[in-house]
Formats: structure tokens, sequence, C-alpha cells
């Protein structure tokens, strides 16, 4: 099959040529899920049969390619248990396995590929080798692989070996897609709450904490607004190339993957004189991701069950509200400002605001980059689309923790959410409690803060 020139520009400067998927080659490959997997033997069964229990409407243009990987340098351990899966998905792909599991795969009619970056000679180099690395090694050879001959969008899909799907995850993935003529997207997402095993309060705590930072980002009108999370973003193949591709970072991938996605993608919203986002939300289906502690990435998911479950660090704190209060105020001071505004006049009224705005702004160059940005800006469309890329999701990022350490420390969790919720006229969960509650009401917060997310994407 002949790639598109953009596709053999950006595979000649960007690709590998050391990397290809192993499958049986079928025609109209429009979706492609990519899972790096390190060490997983004894999860890719479960993330299988859950994608293999899916409605089969789309597994005729559907490929699953698993990216088995380590570094040059890893233990025998980890090389050892890659081979086993190895060997067990090309016993699927080559319909040779006769055990009731694969037999069961290979009857379900589940397309799967495998790239093999684990083996000696094709392991990663170790300065590489990581979550980044890995994606970045499937979506690549992914490119590979699509029927460009099809009209229909050819997406790229991440998810995680530790992860299990709903029935209707790939129909509404492609459906939305399609349908909505959309270019990048996060699923929806929920860990496992249930059971009493003691990565449940710690998992609680930490999507609490994902989710109330960007219902603060909801509450200020950033076009940032979206969850991070390398399972459950998306995007089509055009814009992809466009950014040049996944990043090598071992970890915080998915983070400055979906920003530079956002950047390119942010468009203007003439009625509400306003950006819409760059970042579809798909939230008529669900990922669940493991609720396991981890030693795969330096910081993230696994990292903070660690701490919470170590006792390093007290997990039961959050941002103040008044942080997101700061920064709506300053979005629409900046998001207001158009080419009449010098820097000196922006700056003035963000002390207003706040000192310690004033201070970071200043610490971030503000008044240089907004000079060279008024000289080089040729119309005031230009000149609003720097605004929101200027201030991007990294920048508010690091204005809320400029806030914690200089302005206000942080405040007990679910003391913040009840604020957070009184301030957006949500219906509160207490009333004249606060304070950490049992595990029961954690629980009961995380399930509100899920509800509410989802009405905001609807």
């Amino acid at each position: 099959m002949e790639l598109p020139a953009v596709v053999i520009k950006y595979l000649n400067k960007y690709g590998s040529d050391k990397w290809n998927a192993e499958w049986i080659p079928f025609n109209n490959v429009n979706n492609i899920i990519v899972i790096p997997s390190i060490k997983e033997y004894n999860n890719l069964p479960t993330v299988l049969l859950s994608l293999s229990e899916n409605d089969p409407e789309h597994f005729n243009d559907t490929l699953v390619l698993f990216v088995i990987n380590n570094s040059e340098s890893a233990g025998q351990d980890i090389t050892a248990d890659n081979e086993l899966s190895l060997k067990m998905l090309r016993g699927i792909i080559h319909k040779t396995a006769g055990d009731d599991f694969s037999q069961i795969l290979i009857k379900s009619g589940l397309n799967i590929a495998v790239v093999d970056a684990s083996s000696k000679g094709l392991a990663m180099p170790d300065k590489d080798a990581g979550v980044g690395m890995a994606r970045k090694i499937g979506m690549d050879a992914a490119l590979k692989l699509f029927d460009y001959s099809s009209s229909h969008k050819k997406i790229l899909i991440c998810l995680d070996a530790d992860c299990t799907v709903e029935i209707n995850y790939i129909n509404e993935i492609v459906r939305t897609y399609n349908e909505n003529d959309i270019s990048a997207a996060v699923t929806d997402y929920a860990h496992n709450i249930s059971g009493d095993d003691n990565s449940i309060p710690a998992i609680i705590c930490y999507e609490i904490f994902l989710r109330y930072y960007v219902l603060g980002l909801h509450y200020a009108g950033s076009v940032y607004a979206y969850e991070s999370i390398g399972s459950c973003m998306s995007c089509d193949y055009e814009h992809y190339i466009k950014i040049e591709g996944m990043n090598k970072r071992k970890a915080a991938e998915d983070f400055y993957f979906l920003e530079k996605l956002a950047k390119l993608l942010i468009k203007p919203d003439k009625k509400e004189n306003t950006y819409k986002k760059g970042i579809y939300t798909i939230c008529g289906t669900t990922v669940h991701p493991s609720p396991r502690g981890s030693w795969r990435v330096p910081f993230g998911t696994g990292q903070r069950v660690n701490r919470f479950i170590g006792g390093q660090h007290n997990e039961y704190v959050l941002y103040d509200p008044a942080y997101f209060d700061i920064l709506k105020k300053w979005l629409n001071l900046f998001g207001s400002s158009g080419s009449n505004s010098g820097a000196k006049e922006i700056l003035s009224a963000a002390e207003d605001i706040h000192p310690e705005l004033f201070n970071f702004l200043s610490g971030q160059n503000f008044k240089s980059d907004w000079e060279h940005i008024l000289k080089n800006s040729k119309s005031p469309e230009q000149l609003e689309k720097q605004e929101v890329i200027w201030f991007d999701g990294f920048r508010t990022m690091k204005l809320i923790h400029h806030l914690r350490d200089a302005a206000c420390s942080e405040i007990n969790m679910f003391d913040a959410l009840d604020k957070l919720f009184a301030i957006m006229n949500y219906a509160p969960l207490r009333k004249n409690e606060f304070g950490t509650p049992g595990i029961d009401k954690q629980k009961e917060f995380l399930t509100y803060l899920r509800e509410i997310e989802r009405k905001l994407y609807i």
C-alpha cells in the first residue's frame, strides 16, 4: 500500500526503521489502538479480553498494536516476562496457539499486531527508554498500517496494558471522531475504587486531585481544561504528524503531547468572543486504569499510589480554590486586552488582581515576550491566538504552583472541594463539616466529581 507523501516525509525525518509491526495484513485499517507493555505478561489477558468483548462492529477496521518494550540494560526478570508476552501475542496473531485463552481471542475476530522493542538488538536505548519512547514506536509504526484509501478518519488511540475498557469503547471513539469531525480527544476514565485493598484510598485521593485541578481550570475558563492521562488520549494521523509525533519523555509524555495538540487545534468562538479548547472529551465510554503502584514511570499514578501507601506525604491537601479565582481574573484580563494594551498596562492590571500574579508574570519574561508578540502579530486574530499559546497549559500549572508556594498554602482536600462546589454553584456534599471524612464519604466525593465533569462535557 502506497503511503501518503506527508507520512513518508514524517517517517523519514522522525521515524525509525528499527521497529516494525508484526501482523497479518488486512485492508481497511482505520483505527489503531497502541498499547505499550513492559513486564505485563499477567495483565495482557485482562486488557485483551476487555477489548475482545467490545461490539465487533469495528473489528474489521481496527488493529490493536502492542509495543513490548524495555531498555537495553533491563534486568532478566523484565526481558523474560516480555519474552512470554511476545510468544503469547505471536501465537494469537498467527493463530498457532492452542490454549483456551488464545482461542477465545482468535475466535473473537479482534485483530492484533506486535512490535518487538525488547529482544536483543531491538531494545530501546537507555537514554530514551520509557513510556514516551514506547508510545512513539507504536504510533510511528501505526502510520505504516493505515488504509489511506478510505475516507474514514485514521485514529491513533492510546491505551495501557493494565487497563480495562467498556464494551462500547471502540465504537464510541470511532463514532465520535467521524460524526463530530474531531482531531484529538481524551476518553473519560474511572479507576476501580471497589474492594478494601490498601491502594483504594490512595487512588481515590489521586483521582480527586486530578479531577479537582481540571474542574478548577473549567471554572477559570482555561482552554487547557482536559485530563492528561496517557491511556485515554487519541488523535488523527494528520495532527499527529503536524505536531511531529509523540515525544520521548519518560513521564508526563501525555501532558506535553496533548498540550501540543491543544495549541494547534484551539479555535476562535466568535459567538462567545473567546476560544474553544482543541481537545475534545469523549464521555460516552470509560477507560478503567489500574489503581496499582508502579515502578514504570518516575512520577504519575503509580508513584503517587506508592507515596500514599508509604506515608511519605500528606496527600489529603489541594490547591485553595482562590488560586483558580486569580487564574479566572487573569484569563479574563489577558483575553480581553487586545492589541491596544501594552505590557506595562497588562502587568499593572495583573498586580491589581494579585501581587503574586504580577511577580509570576515578571518572572516569566512577560514584558519582553508580549512586546515581541505585539510586534509580530499581523492581525487581531493572530494576536488572540498567541495569547492562548503563550499562556499555555504548562504556564497555567506553573502559576498555580507559584500561588501555592508564595501566596496561599494548600488546604484540606475535602474543604477545598466544598469551597469549589460552592463557587461553581454545585450542591454541597457536606454541611458544617470539615476535615477528612471516612472512606465511604471520600468515594461519594469522587463519584460526584465524575458526574460533574461528565455534565460539563455533554
